[in-house]
């Protein structure tokens, strides 16, 4: 009897850590008010939300020289239309943050490391198309950059071979180039318009005043929600809060670029809606932001957050 008793008892001991585990208690003891406590470092994200060095290898990084054009040529694509690439096919890219009047670039740092500025030494326009269109900026390095039209040019870090356009719509500020530096776009009218990236279910974006931040497939930014708890998981939003601050969907662990999987589990609501959560945090995107981009939830009555790929509230008080 005995031995049965204890057998049982371990079996149950194992499925409560288990649950535990799940939940925040790696990181240490919780506070009573669900808030992990303890100084485990969190997990570090594996990618910026910039991407890895794609493929580009040495020629990527602060200390290495921008790579050189050469001969600009066009190709058309189905999706976006005529599309700039440099002499060896690699799509060529531009920011919505950068300036064309006059032409300016706003991608330092770590930017710069996944997307690559393109030399404006040796550029040479493509066939068929305006030749004054081609110039250069001085970036704060003192390095030439590339502009079409005005607009700086960059390749994208991910793109590892001839006709990719991986970077396309990459937190709704970069876009294929056309060969007049414009957006590319497959429009029969010609509109200055391109279409979303095919971002993974949840990824990272840099914001220029946030830093690193969580958006979902469709690019919208990720908030949390200050009064939730995370052990025990819980909600504070419920009922009219949801209609201002729609849950975000479960997501599967193979679909996340750059956010930490720990605690990364499916929270079964109360009110029977299921809620994926980050390090045990329920997590929510904003009916006021309208397109990718958009962080006007940020700071929302002193309790609404964007979140960072570790989980943490990015830019709440101390």
């Amino acid at each position: 009897m005995n031995t049965w008793r204890n057998a049982s008892l371990a079996v149950t001991a194992a499925a409560l850590l288990a649950l535990t585990t799940a939940c925040g208690q790696e990181q240490g003891p919780a506070s009573p008010n669900g808030q992990p406590v303890g100084n485990a470092a969190a997990q570090a994200p594996a990618d910026s939300g910039y991407g890895s060095d794609g493929g580009y290898g040495s020629d990527v990084g602060a200390d290495s020289a921008p790579k050189e054009a050469g001969q600009l040529a066009v190709w058309d694509s189905k999706k976006l239309g005529e599309v700039l690439t440099d002499s060896e096919g690699f799509t060529l890219y531009r920011f919505d943050k950068d300036t064309a009047e006059p032409p300016k670039s706003n991608c330092e740092g770590d930017c710069a490391k996944t997307w690559p500025v393109v030399s404006a030494g040796n550029a040479t326009a493509a066939a068929g198309t305006d030749a004054d269109l081609i110039g250069e900026v001085t970036r704060a390095d003192g390095t030439k950059q590339l502009t079409v039209g005005g607009w700086p040019m960059y390749r994208y870090a991910k793109d590892t071979g001839p006709g990719e356009t991986n970077g396309q719509g990459v937190g709704g500020t970069w876009f294929v180039s056309a060969p007049d530096g414009k957006k590319a776009v497959a429009n029969a009218d010609g509109a200055d318009a391109a279409e979303p990236a095919d971002l993974a279910g949840l990824s990272v974006r840099k914001d220029p005043k946030l830093g690193d931040i969580v958006v979902d497939k469709r690019g919208m930014t990720v908030y949390r929600f200050k009064k939730d708890s995370a052990w025990p998981m819980k909600s504070a939003c419920t009922g009219e809060c949801l209609k201002k601050w729609p849950v975000v969907a479960p997501v599967s662990k193979n679909d996340v670029d750059g956010v930490t999987t720990k605690g990364f589990v499916t929270f079964n609501r109360p009110d029977g809606i299921k809620q994926q959560s980050i390090d045990c945090w329920p997590v929510y995107t904003f009916s006021g932001d309208a397109k990718p981009g958009d962080t006007n939830g940020q700071g929302v009555g002193g309790t609404w957050y964007a979140v960072s790929p570790e989980a943490k509230l990015v830019g709440a008080p101390k």
